[in-house]
């Protein structure tokens, strides 16, 4: 079990603008967003966690205690040929969506809806930074990442986010699970993330000594650079 704690030192704007459904309103207020990014990093607590489990994609079988068998075709291709699976949460806490019903409760509807979509790019910049904290730790075992994927994502269905849930560990961070299986605080994720032994090989430095091409142009260039 790892932990993640870490600031987000910017909400970006434009996928905010994006969030809010505002992409082709060229009109729109821009300094509107941008103070809506600038409230939801003063509200927004990001917390995280993930764990690693062996996968037998032979049976698309996480190998945890007990077992989970993920079901449906398009994460199955996902995790195709991969040797493990890392089960992620990560959540940017409950202020934000406090603040988001206070503005609804007071009519601004403007300014809510822009901070519920600063509050979304917000969670999603945290899964990005969390990911690639991860993808530095697994290379240093040797393995590269596939993308992360959420249940309701193509055919995986919701019904498995609650094993999702426990693999992850979740509740250690404050997040909880409704009977309806969404997750609370509303502005989380959860997601696997399938592991592959990386293919790419690291570049021995070349020895001209030890070469036995004796008529390489090479050999006289090295000689040169060590007179």
């Amino acid at each position: 079990m790892a932990i993640y704690n870490a600031r987000l030192t910017a909400i970006d704007p434009i996928e905010t603008r994006r969030y809010a459904g505002l992409s082709k309103a060229a009109n729109f207020d821009e300094r509107s967003i941008v103070e809506a990014c600038e409230e939801a990093g003063l509200l927004i607590e990001v917390r995280g966690i993930w764990q690693m489990y062996d996968y037998d994609s032979a049976r698309s079988m996480i190998l945890s205690e007990p077992t989970v068998e993920i079901v449906g075709r398009s994460i199955e291709k996902h995790l195709s040929k991969c040797e493990r699976v890392v089960c992620m949460a990560v959540t940017v806490g409950e202020a934000i969506e406090r603040e988001v019903t206070s503005k609804f409760g007071g009519k601004e509807y403007v300014k809510a809806m822009l901070l519920d979509a600063a509050a979304t790019t917000a969670v999603e910049q945290a899964a990005d930074q969390m990911e690639d904290v991860i993808r530095r730790e697994v290379a240093r075992e040797g393995f590269s990442m596939r993308s992360r994927y959420s249940p309701g994502y193509g055919d995986w269905g919701l019904d498995q986010q609650k094993e999702l849930f426990r693999l992850t560990g979740a509740s250690e961070i404050g997040m909880r699970l409704s009977t309806a299986l969404m997750l609370m605080p509303r502005k989380s994720v959860t997601a696997i993330i399938g592991l592959t032994r990386s293919t790419v090989e690291k570049k021995s430095k070349h020895d001209c000594a030890s070469c036995d091409k004796v008529d390489c142009p090479m050999r006289d260039l090295d000689r040169k650079s060590v007179v």
